[in-house]
């Protein structure tokens, strides 16, 4: 009982072993965090269509929830880019942005999002994630980050534009360009620049000029602020916010808010896709993150109790304020480099951010939309990754076909589009290769007792005797094929008289395929030709023990192939 409760409620674990060099640790690491994420939560917040102070709710109970059920120790849990653009892409089409309406939608979607994870982690359905293949993944951030990279150039130029893909985006800035307030562009152009520059260059400045690794690690990560301050300053100094430049005005100076989202089947229904999405992929970024990060320490992620740590952190979302939330990939690999030791790092982080909630919310009232902007360009153009394609291209066209395809839909028909395209696909591609299993015919490596394929090797065989190695699994979508393979096989000779599967590969045999097997058994029986079977699992045999297919089988089943060819000699040889 104990050990279950402790499963479920990882804090309880760790928790017993806290020290002060933890402690330590952890509160160095939830400064460096709290300091990033300020910024980038507003800016994750404008990227939904949210009102800025949603983003430092949203990185507040979520982070303290995670800390109580999850099971990675460096994971920072908070708004992120690809979820915030699919939150956008999925409200909008529901309720008009800057509505009350839009904001309860918000919180609905991050506790349907939240029940749907929870539920999956119940019942252990976290396989559900690897639908989603790496390349599709790949595919989908790639083409995210270039939407969402273009969704802000509107506040970079200070114009009005919409569009829910690629091209409606560039169609409507086009329309909107000559409305550019120059002002505000200087300020996005010098910000986004800035920004850049920060991530290559001011690490080699700094080490040039002496400083420590990683006090240089500090002052790159903490780029972003500088240039939130900067701008800020300059717009309140130099009055620009009455020269046009958007600034986020005023952001109530409070704790995150206790709220309801809305129970309405009507909305409920809308949102049911769009949650199930935001989940999976939610999950799949998060995972990836928190396994990657646990292995360089030799720690161990539970998959399942994520799904919980996950789903409590959204319900938490929809409680405060927030919005759906999920790991991130840039502050947890800053929180590990930084020193977290345990999720506590996370709830010190929390804590950092609700001070910031209370305290220095008034010191963001001049702070200009562009430098968010800046901010979300910078660290969305870091995702796209172009380079899946030729190493696609290169290992398989089917992974290819389904990276581009996932490419291709998302920047023409939106994100929903694209991830569920990607999904669909991955699944077909993966049902059409398995519907064509590689079935090798196998002969003996002189002077041992292996059987490699004789296409590729040079071995015995005898011409009486097919021997067949089935690389797959066999189900009903490619039970048919291994009829089909065998049937044209025999037909063609009419020396064999006896076919050989060798089943070290098969892991399951379902009822369409046992059928089959039945239908070859009689076809082979008619051609005066004994099927065998060799190296059959312990579960696959359990099965077929428990169906007559053994019993009628004209030849027998042997524990190695060696032994059935050796056998099925002797019987020729009689």
């Amino acid at each position: 009982m104990t050990k279950s409760i402790t499963r479920l409620v990882p804090i309880l674990s760790w928790g017993r072993e806290y020290n002060r060099s933890a402690l330590s640790n952890d509160l160095v690491a939830a400064v460096i965090v709290t300091i990033m994420l300020i910024p980038q939560s507003l800016a994750y917040a404008l990227l939904a269509g949210l009102p800025a102070e949603a983003g430092l709710y949203a990185s507040i109970a979520p982070i303290i929830l995670y800390t109580v059920f999850g099971t990675s120790r460096a994971l920072a849990v908070g708004p992120v880019a690809v979820v915030s653009l699919m939150t956008a892409a999925a409200l909008s089409n529901i309720v008009e942005q800057g509505t009350m309406g839009y904001a309860v939608a918000a919180l609905s979607l991050a506790g349907l999002s939240g029940a749907m994870l929870l539920a999956m982690g119940i019942f252990r359905l976290g396989f559900v994630a690897n639908f989603l293949s790496h390349p599709v993944i790949a595919g989908f951030i790639t083409a995210s980050g270039l939407i969402i990279a273009a969704s802000q150039l509107k506040h970079i130029l200070g114009i009005e534009a919409q569009g829910h893909n690629l091209l409606e985006l560039v169609i409507s800035l086009a329309e909107h360009l000559p409305e550019t307030n120059w002002i505000t562009a200087v300020i996005g152009i010098l910000a986004t620049g800035f920004l850049f520059w920060v991530r290559k260059g001011l690490k080699p400045l700094l080490q040039r000029l002496g400083l420590g690794a990683g006090l240089t690690g500090v002052l790159v990560k903490t780029g972003p602020v500088a240039v939130v301050v900067v701008t800020t300053f300059a717009v309140w100094g130099l009055g620009l916010a009455d020269k046009g430049v958007k600034i986020v005005g005023e952001v109530p100076q409070s704790l995150p808010p206790l709220t309801l989202p809305s129970f309405s089947p009507k909305l409920l229904g809308q949102l049911l896709l769009p949650a199930f999405l935001i989940s999976i992929i939610g999950f799949v970024e998060s995972i990836s993150v928190a396994q990657t990060l646990a292995a360089k320490k030799g720690q161990r992620i539970d998959p399942d109790q994520e799904l919980i740590g996950l789903g409590a952190a959204n319900i938490g979302a929809s409680l405060t304020g927030g919005f759906p939330v999920t790991g991130g990939f840039s502050r947890s690999v800053v929180n590990f480099d930084a020193g977290a030791e345990t999720p506590a790092a996370g709830a010190f982080t929390a804590i950092g951010l609700a001070i910031a909630a209370m305290a220095l919310t008034p010191l963001i009232f001049f702070l200009p939309k562009a430098t968010l902007a800046a901010t979300i360009i910078v660290a969305v153009l870091s995702l796209v990754d172009f380079s899946i394609l030729g190493r696609s291209l290169n290992y398989s066209k089917a992974d290819f076909a389904a990276v581009l395809t996932t490419i291709i839909v998302t920047l023409a028909m939106g994100v929903e589009a694209g991830v569920s395209a990607g999904v669909v696909l991955s699944i077909l591609l993966q049902l059409y290769k398995s519907s064509k299993p590689h079935i090798a015919e196998v002969g003996q490596v002189p002077g041992t007792e292996h059987f490699r394929n004789i296409l590729r090797h040079k071995v015995i065989t005898d011409p009486r005797i097919v021997s067949l190695r089935v690389d797959e699994s066999l189900y009903f979508a490619n039970a048919r094929f291994l009829e089909d393979k065998i049937q044209n096989r025999v037909a063609k000779d009419k020396q064999i008289r006896h076919v050989i599967l060798q089943c070290s590969a098969i892991n399951e045999i379902d009822l369409s395929a046992l059928e089959s097997l039945e239908t070859i058994n009689e076809r082979l029986r008619e051609m005066d030709v004994q099927l065998h079977l060799s190296e059959v699992k312990g579960p696959v045999m359990d099965k077929l023990k428990e169906q007559h297919f053994l019993r009628e089988m004209t030849g027998n089943v042997y524990l190695s192939q060696f032994e059935a060819v050796d056998q099925v000699r002797k019987l020729l040889a009689a």
